[in-house]
């Protein structure tokens, strides 16, 4: 009787996949509304600004800039 419980136990206390899912979506949607506000626009902002366009490396067009925001952390 006393193994049972401490199978229950230990069956409860691992971790999932479904679980693990289930904290990242919601993670992604904690971003995804950090991100309009007005705080994560300026963020957002800034990093555009200080990325320097080169002339021979990496430019940051405006497909870049979307990427940027559609994907803050």
């Amino acid at each position: 009787m006393n193994t049972k419980i401490k199978a229950t136990a230990i069956e409860g206390s691992k971790p999932s996949r479904r679980k693990f899912f289930i904290g990242a979506g919601a993670a992604v949607g904690v971003v995804a509304v950090a991100s309009q506000t007005s705080i994560g626009k300026a963020v957002i902002q800034e990093i555009g600004s200080t990325v320097v366009n080169k002339d021979d490396g990496y430019q940051v067009s405006a497909h870049i800039r979307k990427y940027y925001e559609t994907t803050m952390l």
